[in-house]
């Protein structure tokens, strides 16, 4: 292969989901997210996916935002020593506790969005994260990391890869490892924890997972009480209202009253 001039993104929306009940815990809600994931604390998940997919960084840029979300840029370039020591085969990348070093030149950034809904207590928070490179490696190998990084209830995937480069012949090749599947990138255990719903566009290297937890605790999603301290028509109804949610998020679709949710 000669100069490898293919990009390759990865963009994904991870969603926390919450009840709070009043005016009052929503705020508290909104604020303990603010300090959660505050600019600063984004910019060290970042700066770690740079080193799982083997980058160089050049630049960052980080906001925090009032009353809360946050934003973080970071440059990125290739590492050419470690290049040939990284791999883009179809397996998955390391874990939070397990990062390793050295990718491309493009970006990375992350967007977050805390929201409340003023009449039914249901919180969500959404990370938007992209990860875009130009070269060998696939940026699919820092899916983990990311995952486990943020309570992630929801999760919504798209990779895909563009453009083209050629071999030392000049025959192009419009992409450089083989995938049929993003989650062929997640370990064994996450692919456990949730239903997952993949829609591939093979012929235009162009995939497509979601992803839901399967397990619901409603103590998991309550902010500030337990489910212990809730009537028990009245956790019914937080339950219904919640999972109503995720699966609007999870199927990208305003669904029918009265509906059961899984």
């Amino acid at each position: 292969m000669g100069f490898n001039n293919l990009t390759k993104t990865l963009s994904f929306n991870i969603y926390d989901i919450c009840y709070a009940a009043s005016a009052e815990e929503q705020a508290q809600y909104m604020a303990y997210i603010h300090e959660m994931y505050r600019a600063e604390r984004l910019t060290e998940i970042l700066v770690n996916v740079s080193n799982i997919i083997g980058a160089n960084i050049l630049n960052i840029a980080n906001q925090n935002y009032e009353p809360q979300g946050a934003s973080v840029t970071i440059l990125i370039s290739e590492e050419p020593i470690a290049a040939e020591q990284l791999s883009n085969s179809m397996s998955p990348g390391p874990m939070p506790g397990a990062v390793v070093t050295h990718l491309d030149k493009s970006h990375i950034t992350v967007h977050t969005y805390p929201e409340g809904h003023p009449d039914n207590g249901i919180c969500t928070f959404r990370a938007d994260i992209d990860v875009s490179t130009c070269g060998r490696i696939s940026p699919l190998k820092a899916l983990n990391y990311l995952i486990h990084s943020f309570d992630s209830d929801i999760v919504t995937l798209d990779y895909r890869v563009r453009g083209f480069t050629r071999d030392v012949e000049g025959r192009k090749h419009f992409i450089d490892h083989k995938i049929n599947s993003i989650q062929n990138y997640l370990t064994p255990d996450t692919r456990d924890r949730y239903h997952t719903i993949d829609v591939n566009v093979y012929q235009e290297n162009i995939f497509h997972t979601k992803m839901m937890l399967k397990q619901f605790d409603l103590n998991n999603y309550l902010f500030g009480v337990e489910k212990e301290d809730v009537p028990p028509r009245e956790q019914q109804r937080i339950a219904a209202s919640l999972k109503r949610e995720m699966s609007e998020i999870f199927y990208g679709k305003n669904l029918r009253r009265g509906m059961r949710y899984s």
